[in-house]
């Protein structure tokens, strides 16, 4: 089964205390490019997030986007440095010497300083919050590998229409070649005709002239390997193993030999056929722009 490279996915799981939700992104891209949005708490684990991904997808430019709620009561401890308050209380009471100031100092205005206390939240174990965190991720990466083999499918069912189109225009190709030499006696025969009138040139050389053409624009081995490209991408079609790259290099092939035909031929109805070909393998270098 081929996949695209564009699609979505959401996954969400909860605790007690706290939910998870994963959201991942995909488009196309050369390699596997991912980049990973979540909050700095559980930074950590973000390996184990692109670990996930890059197990179960091949190829493509994938944001994961990571959002944690928390509810209920937190864990957590306050810290008081007795010693940091103490220095502001003597500082208090050197200014109030100096400048005979009322000492009003209250615990109401030691709270208004700062560093004297410190919150310090529980750290959350890792195992307790992969949990949750990798069940919601696991969500996600399903319903976006099911999204990528709805869009793949889609188009290779547009390819192989595609293919089989081109499996058509060869065969005429191939149905036209062996007229190809002929074709060309009748018209050097007749423009000899035209311009000699009754006098016959010498056929060996005639024999000749042909034999020449014929050889130059044979294209039998061209068609040969046009078709055994157009085989290999028929396979590729149902390969379940990721074929864009595959599939991108037998286009290159394939251009290569219908360029030879359209140049070796040297027939208007075979050039003909080879613009439709060609527009037809530009068709499928688009689709297959979005294969995995």
């Amino acid at each position: 089964m081929a996949f695209s490279m564009t699609g979505f996915g959401r996954g969400e799981a909860s605790s007690a205390n706290r939910r998870f939700v994963v959201e991942i992104r995909s488009v196309n891209h050369r390699y596997c490019d991912i980049s990973i949005k979540m909050p700095r708490t559980f930074a950590n684990l973000e390996e184990r997030i692109r670990q996930m991904v890059t197990h179960k997808i091949n190829r493509g430019k994938i944001d994961v986007y990571i959002n944690c709620d928390e509810f209920g009561e937190r864990e957590c401890a306050v810290a008081t440095d007795t010693g940091l308050a103490g220095a502001y209380i003597e500082a208090a009471g050197v200014l109030a010497a100096r400048f005979k100031l009322r000492d009003d100092i209250s615990l109401n205005s030691l709270l208004r300083m700062p560093g004297i206390f410190q919150v310090n939240e529980e750290t959350p174990d890792d195992d307790e919050i992969w949990e949750i965190l990798g069940e919601s991720a696991r969500l996600a990466i399903d319903a976006l590998i099911a999204m990528r083999g709805r869009e793949g499918g889609e188009l290779i069912a547009e390819i192989l229409d595609r293919l089989h189109i081109l499996t058509g225009l060869v065969a005429r190709i191939d149905e036209r070649a062996p007229n190809i030499v002929s074709g060309y006696r009748d018209r050097l025969n007749a423009r000899i005709a035209e311009l000699l009138g009754q006098n016959v040139p010498d056929e060996n050389r005639l024999a000749i002239e042909i034999a020449i053409f014929a050889d130059k624009c044979n294209i039998d081995e061209e068609l040969t390997r046009l078709k055994s490209h157009l085989m290999q991408a028929e396979n590729f079609c149902k390969s379940s193993e990721p074929v864009g790259r595959k599939f991108d290099f037998i286009l290159q092939e394939m251009n290569r030999e219908i360029n030879s035909i359209g140049s070796k031929a040297n027939d208007l109805t075979v050039s003909d056929i080879v613009v439709d070909i060609k527009a037809e393998v530009e068709k499928i270098r688009e689709q297959i722009q979005n294969l995995e």
